[in-house]
């Protein structure tokens, strides 16, 4: 058996398999993608004299899938340089090629006696021990292993993406009764620590886990609205972030997916189950009607939604004609609204006697009840299918996490007396005294299984503030920011301001991590597990200051801020920054000066600050600058004033990496910096890399001077901005900003080729910043960015 995955194959280049492909060059894997050869010329081709014979013609196929991977949003590649990585080829020139591969996963059409003549094929030329696996959503993979040698079925199993497969976390891996459980445990791990997946175990039953559930929770949804008269916009304005899921919801969910998807993946389990759950998964006549039409949703133009100039329609499946769009608004649709969390979200809602509670109760006990009854033939354990619908379909709780949030007694009771048959393994479980799925004992988390309560598995470099954080408590806390021990002489220093946003607070308590940790620890791991690392400084309360002329204040903070991000960088102990997700301005500034960043594959990280008509205050500037300065060797020669322009261009433009490897091309995170393709492991990453620095004798950098173009690289940097502004790119007040900004990174009026001090290039980034704050338009574009949540051309 492979103990590494070195090389791969991808079998078929639709959307899955180019998406597939896309993800394994994300993480450095050399992939050979195939297809099948045309049978005929396109009117191009004839064109340009080719016949069927030339290799350009022979990998069409493939060649146009790399090409819509460059084009696709979001993007499935983290960098187009990714691309280098995916060789094309066809089934019948590079069929032999499967030979070299460590893992061939298989993408071809949905038609078993398709999917079986393929692993014939592969049976002949692949190596012994090499791992094979089909990406079916559904299609039995016990009968697709049907005839094959005895090596093939041994390392054979099913590897179920989501789509797209960058982005979604769940992977199903299904084995089969002849799969070796070593390939099994290989492929779970491999999943999490090389894919960055979330990977649930499934049984090879239609659909699998997640489509299972998903399928029939949204078919039951599109019934519970025809049986209560409900419009396809009222039962989407409840049964998205209101419930904890998705703002896709169900119909917008369905035109993203696609209608003529989802049919197929209904059917799928339609022909395969009896009785009153094939009536479950029958597909309403309305939805065949808009099958016909071609209204697919969002590939199509139009499905259960129709947008006309800004207007969005919604379709009426009595009529079938476009209308505008509704929301259903109750008393507990507001009382959820004002409830904290999604437990006490859902609690308001399902018990509540109007419009709203009855669509959610209805919707909601019935997937609860039909969860627990699959629950042995689908998964072994309800921690499985709370995972695959969390990381596939998005929920915030899975289905008996939900169960508890809104009362197990209570529902079961009121199930009971609408006469609602509930599974035997519930009731016996209640009478037993137990009366929730899950609970905590001593920080671990335990569910419930056959009679006992078990520890939820997960991988070790899992780790989970919450928990930490009641099992050790916390070292020291305020308003802004926890510090926590993250164990083996490590802290953590957790930001939990609303939307992380840096204020007085969360300086104060970066200066106190900073002695603790100097004190009693090897070093300091700044991160957390809120929705992002940190969108930057608290834009309102800068703002509230200049509106009210208070700049002695401003330049206080702006100042604290600077020294803060200085101590991080000469801290005696190292410190590693671990961002993830939006990691703007301030969120940035504070990863520039740390010893090492250990970033989430999926960061987004820039200095942002032009677009709310400042620049960066805390450092940035001279931080990205001197990053830039030391990506080259010692004794190489370069041009300053290209470095320079690069980082002129790259905070004038506020570009924003679209992943960490995009960050590490951008110049935020250099060789030594680390990426976590698994978020869950981003902590344990970066605790990691703590000690690694400590144990091979961290020493804080020697303070040095810093080259820089002054005034002659200002006029080249001026000319630049000066002839976008001409030309119309930039506004009048984009070029005073671009002036600012020209004037710190050139580092003021001094000859070419000075080298200053670090702090009087934060001087001038500081008074520059200042001078921006003061000037109207650049309120206004702050103001914009706080009410309306998108920048302001002014």
């Amino acid at each position: 058996m492979v103990k590494r995955i070195k090389r791969a194959v991808v079998l078929g280049s639709g959307v899955m398999g180019s998406g597939i492909a896309a993800h394994l060059a994300n993480v450095g894997i050399p992939t050979l993608l195939l297809d099948i050869v045309p049978r005929e010329l396109t009117k191009e081709e004839e064109a340009k004299g080719l016949t069927l014979e030339h290799k350009e013609v022979r990998n069409r196929f493939v060649n146009q899938a790399l090409q819509k991977l460059l084009k696709q949003k979001p993007a499935p590649l983290m960098s187009k340089e990714k691309l280098a990585l995916i060789e094309v080829g066809n089934f019948e020139d590079d069929f032999h090629r499967l030979a070299e591969a460590d893992w061939i996963i298989e993408v071809v059409v949905e038609r078993l006696d398709v999917k079986q003549s393929v692993f014939a094929k592969v049976d002949e030329v692949r190596k012994p021990g090499s791992i094979v696996s089909s990406n079916t959503s559904g299609i039995s993979i016990e009968a697709m292993a049907e005839g094959r040698s005895e090596d093939f079925k041994k390392h054979f199993l099913g590897t179920h993406f989501f789509n797209p497969p960058r982005y979604l976390k769940l992977l199903e891996v299904i084995p089969t009764k002849d799969t070796d459980p070593n390939v099994v445990s290989f492929m779970k791990t491999f999943g999490e620590d090389v894919l960055g997946k979330g990977v649930v175990m499934a049984k090879d039953t239609p659909n699998f886990i997640a489509n299972r559930i998903g399928t029939y929770g949204l078919l039951v949804t599109v019934k519970e609205m025809m049986n209560g008269g409900y419009s396809v916009g009222e039962v989407d304005s409840v049964t998205g972030p209101l419930i904890g899921r998705p703002k896709s919801a169900t119909f917008r969910t369905l035109d993203v997916v696609g209608l003529d998807t989802f049919v197929h993946v209904a059917n799928n389990v339609f022909e395969k189950v009896e009785g009153e759950e094939k009536e479950a998964f029958r597909v309403p006549d309305f939805m065949k009607s808009m099958l016909e039409k071609g209204w697919l949703g969002s590939k199509s133009g139009q499905g259960f939604f129709l947008k006309k100039g800004k207007e969005i329609l919604e379709l009426n499946y009595e009529t079938l004609e476009y209308e505008p769009s509704k929301k259903l608004k109750t008393p507990a649709t507001e009382a959820s609204k004002q409830a904290k969390g999604v437990a006490n979200k859902l609690k308001a809602l399902v018990y509540a006697d109007d419009r709203a509670g009855t669509l959610l109760w209805n919707i909601l006990s019935s997937v609860l009840l039909y969860s627990a009854k699959l629950l042995g033939e689908i998964a072994d354990d309800i921690v499985a299918i709370d995972r695959a619908m969390k990381w596939g379909f998005g929920w915030e709780l899975g289905p008996f996490e939900t169960w508890d949030a809104i009362g197990l007694e209570q529902s079961v009771r009121k199930m009971q007396a609408e006469g609602r048959e509930i599974p035997a393994w519930v009731t016996e479980m209640l009478e037993k005294g137990h009366t929730s799925f899950y609970k905590t004992e001593n920080g671990n988390v335990l569910f419930y299984d056959r009679g006992e309560y078990k520890a939820v598995e997960e991988n070790a470099k899992v780790i989970h503030i919450q928990r930490l954080k009641e099992e050790k408590g916390v070292i020291k806390k305020n308003s802004g920011a926890s510090l926590i021990d993250l164990g083996d002489d490590v802290a953590l220093l957790e930001f939990h301001s609303p939307n992380n946003a840096i204020g007085l607070d969360i300086v104060q308590m970066i200066n106190y991590a900073l002695e603790e940790v100097d004190r009693n620890y090897k070093g300091l791991v700044i991160g957390n597990q809120g929705k992002n690392f940190c969108v930057g400084a608290n834009l309102a309360m800068i703002l509230m200051e200049a509106q009210d002329d208070n700049y002695f204040e401003i330049e206080l903070v702006v100042r604290q801020f600077q020294q803060a991000m200085m101590n991080i960088k000469y801290s005696p102990k190292p410190v590693v920054a671990a961002p993830f997700a939006m990691t703007l301005g301030g969120g940035t500034e504070i990863c520039l000066p740390s010893a090492r960043i250990q970033a989430a594959a999926e960061t987004y990280m820039g200095l942002v600050e032009v677009g709310v008509g400042l620049i960066p205050g805390g450092g940035g500037n001279k931080e990205l600058y001197i990053k830039h300065l030391n990506s080259f060797p010692k004794g190489v020669e370069f041009d300053l004033q290209k470095v320079a322009n690069k980082v002129f261009e790259t905070i004038a433009m506020a570009k924003v990496s679209t992943s960490a490897v995009e960050a590490r091309e951008l110049n935020f995170l250099n060789n030594t910096d680390g990426i976590s393709m698994n978020g869950d492991h981003l902590l344990y990453d970066a605790k990691q890399a703590v000690i690694s620095l400590y144990d091979s004798g961290y020493q804080a950098p020697v303070r040095k001077k810093v080259p820089v173009v002054g005034e002659t690289g200002y006029a080249t940097l001026l000319l630049a901005a000066q002839s976008l502004h001409l030309s119309g790119y930039i506004t009048d007040h984009d070029l005073t900003i671009a002036k600012k900004l020209a004037y710190v990174i050139a580092g003021g009026n001094v000859p070419y080729g000075t080298e200053v001090d670090e702090q009087y290039l934060l001087d001038l980034e500081r008074e520059a910043f200042l001078s921006l704050v003061g000037e109207p338009k650049s309120q206004a574009r702050m103001q914009h960015m706080l009410v309306k949540g998108k920048p302001l051309r002014n």
